[in-house]
């Protein structure tokens, strides 16, 4: 068996050794500096992220809606960007490196049919704004206060405390009912009479307790009550009135203790549902006669 010679496996590590460190010497400075445009460009997506969603969220000029989108463009952009300078620095071709992602993006995007119509959806939700962060809307299967519309889901809080995200494509195809768009919402609501109670009285009472209260508003149209039922038990009268919209549930609620402390002040009677039940007796027949003729 021939024995290795020493001196020349010496000489091989000295020469890869050597040549190991004329690469390091050259292609180290471009690594670290690779990394260190990696880390850099990271951090500053993420703080351009946060700083465009506070910007939205500060400036009342700016819709909040839009704030999630645009913030998650500017950080996938800017990771982008970082990563073509990274290959570009480590020396890497990106021209072919990019025509790759292009193809697998392509290849992805059939493929992700479903995350594509999201996005699709999201922008034309932003476009058309059928509702804003702070709404709270009902599309039949989901309902709650918009706290977010990104660029693939949205997320909804529901007035129990439910979080709810919601992908996009779902808003979108769906019937949406935002109770917070419009300035002001008509209270509707309905107080049963007796029959022989004054209508009219009744009907002054309700307008004059909507009127007194200083949430209820004269716009579009002043408080009315009229007449809306015959019921089975009682007379219905119907008050309608307006408020402010975020004041709408604790009005009608306000309202709707205050009737009827009001109609039973003035000498009204709010019957409950009542039913009269006649019993006749019926005419017993006659027995034929059993006895012997």
């Amino acid at each position: 068996m021939d024995v290795p010679n020493v001196t020349q496996i010496g000489s091989e590590i000295s020469v890869f050794v050597t040549q190991l460190t004329a690469w390091a010497a050259v292609a180290l400075p471009s690594f670290i500096s690779a990394m260190l445009m990696l880390v850099v460009g990271w951090w500053l997506a993420g703080r351009a992220e946060r700083g465009i969603r506070l910007l939205f969220g500060n400036q009342q000029r700016l819709d909040p809606t839009l704030g999630g989108v645009i913030a998650t463009l500017v950080r996938y952009a800017i990771l982008v960007l970082v990563i073509v300078a990274v290959l570009g620095q480590l020396g890497i071709q990106t021209t072919s490196i990019l025509a790759a992602l292009g193809a697998a993006g392509l290849a992805i995007g059939l493929a992700m049919q479903g995350t594509l119509s999201n996005i699709a959806a999201g922008m034309m939700l932003l476009w058309l704004r059928p509702f804003r962060v702070g709404d709270y809307i009902d599309t039949g299967s989901v309902a709650g206060t918009v706290k977010d519309v990104g660029l693939f889901a949205s997320e909804l809080h529901t007035w129990d405390g439910i979080f709810l995200f919601v992908p996009n494509s779902e808003l979108w195809n769906k019937r949406i009912i935002n109770y917070s768009r419009l300035p002001t919402r008509l209270i509707d609501l309905k107080f049963g009479v007796a029959y022989s109670d004054d209508l009219e009285k009744g009907q002054e009472v309700l307008i004059g307790i909507a009127g007194e209260h200083e949430m209820v508003t004269d716009q579009p149209s002043a408080p009315s009550c009229f007449v809306d039922e015959l019921g089975d038990s009682a007379v219905v009268l119907r008050l309608r009135c307006w408020t402010a919209t975020p004041e709408y549930h604790a009005v009608r609620r306000a309202l709707t203790a205050r009737g009827k402390a009001a109609l039973e002040a003035a000498g009204l009677s709010i019957p409950f549902p009542q039913r009269a039940v006649h019993v006749q007796a019926a005419a017993t027949p006659a027995l034929p006669d059993s006895r012997p003729a």
